[in-house]
């Protein structure tokens, strides 16, 4: 197994930093990339025209790679989840009485752009709600967005693991019933990609939208986004930008102007996409992220979690199932009547650092973390619900 990658980041030591689903740290490389870009912008007439485009297809490029994707013209560069979403809402035709499936309390960047379309369209949003908090209730979720996919279904919009708890859902039997019905796939891996495996070729998502600043220890305000050659194909830009338009790389003729695109995912990508800042970072964190791989990150937050896990759910708290949950990511659901203002309390106290989201104790940790953060962990738990335990004596 890996060891601690721990020296690669700034962390101080005293840091119990469980909560990259928040946001990530950045790598030491991450960090002097950006200072080199910043720093270049200083002296404009270095930057040429090329520049515009080789950084972008250099990205471009490794993340087609590490998504499984064989032509990195598939990819676009987008500013948040969001943007991508919204592209695609504007790039698919409904009509009336068609659903939109969605998982309950999904994050809100893929939830508005679908309700946006569907009241444009009179169409319907159709909810999977959560189950209740028991065994097996990662299956039975999925098991109910299988049974609600039917012929009215045009549209699957769901992430690969749910951002509040880390709830795994099962995206290649989702393909298979939505290929039955004739509906789109539409993905947000945000709290996915980059820690968990995603092989666009096994799952044929139709598109896959992913900010950057959380597992692809990028910066924030830049993240990247898969089109299907059928998205593209229909596909309508929210913006209308001159660096997305047809021989846009030759800057003498840009007057010239195009009613073509730029292949493929061109269309979708943001207006300024060349970022000269935030391109090198996100490409300096995808060239680490390539050679850890993501097999080995989940291999590696399985081993340094799962004693505490028991310890937690001795202690009277629910965790899904492993077959059904992350380990880069899962929900603590604490037993009833706990007070959750004293364990926030415990946690500050200890430099423990997590979220809460829902009802759910996030805890989301990476190859900087080791046993000795979840074993703190544990201790806060324990202090809290020890001490609810005595109060009820």
């Amino acid at each position: 197994m890996i060891s601690c990658q721990k020296d690669l980041f700034k962390i101080p030591d005293n840091i119990h930093y469980l909560n990259g689903a928040y946001m990530s740290p950045f790598l030491k490389i991450v960090e002097k990339a950006g200072h080199q870009a910043i720093s270049k912008k200083c002296f404009p007439y270095q930057i040429s025209g090329e520049d515009f485009f080789t950084n972008t297809n250099k990205l471009k490029q490794l993340f087609a790679s590490f998504i499984d994707v064989e032509d990195y013209r598939n990819i676009a560069v987008i500013p948040s989840v969001s943007y991508g979403i919204a592209s695609v809402a504007n790039s698919i035709p409904l009509t009336k009485d068609d659903q939109i499936l969605v998982v309950d309390e999904q994050f809100p960047s893929n939830i508005y752009s679908w309700q946006k379309l569907a009241t444009k369209n009179h169409a319907k949003i159709v909810v999977s709600k959560s189950p209740k908090i028991e065994e097996g209730r990662g299956e039975k979720w999925n098991l109910d967005i299988l049974q609600k996919i039917n012929n009215n279904t045009k549209i699957v919009a769901i992430p690969q693991v749910h951002w509040s708890d880390g709830t795994l859902f099962d995206l290649v039997e989702i393909r298979k019933k939505a290929n039955k019905v004739g509906a789109y796939l539409i993905i947000d891996g945000t709290q996915s990609v980059g820690a968990y495996p995603f092989s666009v070729k096994n799952i044929q998502p139709d598109a896959l939208i992913c900010a950057g600043y959380k597992w692809l220890l990028g910066p924030y305000s830049i993240g990247l986004a898969y089109f299907s050659d059928a998205l593209c194909e229909r596909g309508n830009p929210i913006e209308e930008n001159w660096i997305n338009r047809k021989n846009s790389e030759d800057f003498t003729g840009l007057v010239n102007y195009q009613d073509e695109y730029q292949p493929k995912s061109g269309r979708f990508n943001v207006g300024e996409m060349s970022n000269f800042h935030l391109t090198p970072m996100l490409i300096a964190s995808l060239k680490q992220l390539t050679k850890w791989r993501p097999e080995i990150i989940q291999e590696y937050t399985k081993e340094i979690s799962k004693e505490a896990i028991e310890k937690l759910q001795q202690l009277g708290c629910f965790i899904e199932d492993e077959n059904y949950r992350g380990n880069h990511l899962f929900g603590i659901y604490l037993p009833n009547n706990t007070n959750i203002n004293q364990l926030k309390t415990v946690l500050a106290k200890h430099n423990v650092f997590v979220s809460f989201r829902g009802n759910a104790v996030r805890v989301s940790p990476h190859l900087y973390n080791t046993k000795e953060d979840f074993e703190v962990l544990v201790s806060c738990f324990r202090e809290v619900l020890f001490k609810k335990i005595r109060n009820v004596q």
